[in-house]
């Protein structure tokens, strides 16, 4: 067999697994989006069915037989080259399955969507003893999956791989002590001055005009909407059904406009990541995960999450781009923001203020919410604190690190989807995203001079362009460091993103 048949016998197994992952990401979609309260027990198994299905392609032997041939092809090929990254990827996700039963992967995608309706249900009453059966084995499955993948210091390091290759409790650790010790005191003088007025911000706007806004941000941005769309939820999410197909949706709270403003900023991000994968990997191991069973162009989630944050943050929390913008703003609110300027509002959105929802967070208190949730989830894990204990537990770090008292499990421990979805070890990926996309941007200042001048002009496609290129095309082929090194030289560093809140919160 020829080098070009090897790799093309591969493609095709490999491409009927990402079909079948694509018809399950419609089904979440769906279950999060469209789909009847009622629905939810008869969807978890629909989707534990396909994942199952999912699952049996990649081990089948002639997925193997094809891999065993690409693996001979490979011989001479460029250690970074698509063809060895494709075939490496896939032999070790083959791996990785064969040392998880099928039982319990079916097991954990059947709960996914019983234990989301479960969570809407308690986060709507603010009960959290709805929920609480449901994440206690989301947990015990969550511990059986450790065991089977294996770990050595600490069961959350092998739950963590899944999103994020190469990091551990320990490595995180480091990272979350390193950024303490930056955040506190640039959080101690803002924190310090006076609150700038904010009260228009909590005025009434109609969902029509904040969706309305919000489309008209997401193609500004560069999102295209031939390509997605935009929809409502009640935890905003992206998900993509290969780069031609991906969809964003925000959530709409009449009476505080940034929730759904920032929200869609956010999976915007992610939208043009997703976007912006090489057309050539479609339907391949580039951008499919084949360990985690997601078929997701970015190469992990720190990655993907640097992306969103990149835009939510650096682009559209930004002075000028309010200066710019705002008067759009206005023109689809101008009862409310009619007697306010764009420096006023700017000052508004980006004002620290410690609040109990991660979402809504400003940006000196956002990480203190990820490294709270991370202490938990490594609890969870090792057992060292019960289920039972969580509501407990959490209102303790909150007021522990933010000076707050919860005042429901609505507001507190029922606030985030992550753990109903059976995505314990990814709440890390949103600090590794900041510490990430600010890391790019200074580097990306540093090589293109004229940047800055052609985001303050509005013209955000340049700013595109060089993530697409840098980063969003290369899909799976290059890890996260990888693609920091190539483009930084050096690997995830907290420096710029110290740096960057410095300079931004000093004025």
């Amino acid at each position: 067999m020829t080098q070009q048949a090897s790799f093309a016998a591969l493609q095709e197994r490999i491409a009927a697994v990402n079909d079948v992952l694509n018809a399950t990401s419609l089904l979440t979609w769906d279950s999060r989006t469209m789909m009847p309260a009622g629905g939810a027990e008869t969807r978890g198994h629909q989707i534990a069915t396909l994942t199952r299905v999912a699952r049996d392609l990649l081990l089948a032997p002639e997925t193997e037989k094809a891999l065993d041939e690409a693996e001979r092809a490979i011989d001479g090929l460029p250690a970074d080259s698509a063809e060895r990254r494709m075939v490496e990827q896939t032999r070790h996700a083959v791996e990785h399955h064969r040392s998880v039963p099928a039982s319990l992967i079916q097991e954990r995608a059947a709960l996914r969507t019983v234990a989301q309706a479960a969570w809407i249900e308690a986060r709507s009453k603010s009960d959290f003893s709805i929920y609480e059966p449901h994440l206690a084995k989301t947990v015990a499955l969550s511990r059986a999956y450790a065991d089977c993948i294996g770990w050595s210091e600490h069961p959350y390091d092998a739950m963590v791989s899944i999103y994020e290759p190469g990091e551990t409790a320990a490595s995180l650790k480091a990272l979350f002590s390193k950024l303490r010790d930056g955040l506190l005191p640039i959080l101690d003088a803002a924190r310090s001055r006076p609150q700038p007025r904010s009260d228009f911000l909590f005025r009434d706007f109609p969902e029509e005009g904040q969706r309305a806004f919000g489309l008209s941000l997401a193609e500004k941005l560069g999102y295209d909407l031939r390509r997605g769309r935009l929809d409502t939820t009640v935890h905003p999410f992206e998900v993509s059904f290969t780069r031609n197909d991906v969809r964003i949706t925000t959530r709409y709270n009449r009476n505080y406009l940034p929730a759904s403003m920032f929200g869609t900023a956010h999976e915007v991000g992610h939208g043009l990541y997703e976007q912006g994968v090489n057309p050539a990997y479609t339907r391949t191991t580039l951008a499919t995960d084949l360990v985690g069973l997601y078929a997701v162009g970015g190469t992990s989630f720190g990655a993907h999450e640097s992306q969103s944050r990149l835009w939510e943050n650096h682009i559209v929390r930004s002075r000028t781009f309010w200066e710019r913008n705002f008067p759009d703003l206005q023109r689809h609110f101008p009862d409310q923001l009619g007697n306010v300027s764009a420096e006023e509002f700017y000052r508004a959105v980006t004002r620290v203020e410690p609040g109990f929802i991660r979402v809504e967070a400003d940006e000196l208190t956002y990480d203190f919410h990820i490294m709270l949730r991370v202490d938990i989830e490594c609890a969870l894990m090792d057992g060292s604190l019960q289920v039972s204990d969580l509501p407990g537990a959490w209102n303790a770090a909150i007021k522990r690190d933010l000076d707050l008292t919860v005042p429901n499990d609505a507001k507190g421990v029922l606030q985030d989807v992550h753990w109903s979805t059976g995505y314990i070890g990814s709440f890390p990926t949103y600090t590794i995203g900041n510490v990430m996309g600010a890391q790019v941007m200074e580097t990306l200042r540093k090589q293109n001079t004229s940047l800055d001048a052609s985001i303050e002009a509005g013209e955000y496609g340049v700013l595109a362009e060089e993530l697409r290129t840098r980063i969003w095309q290369h899909g799976r082929r290059f890890m996260r460091d990888e693609l920091l090194e190539r483009e930084s030289g050096r690997r995830l560093d907290p420096a710029p993103y110290l740096a960057y809140l410095r300079d931004k919160y000093a004025s």
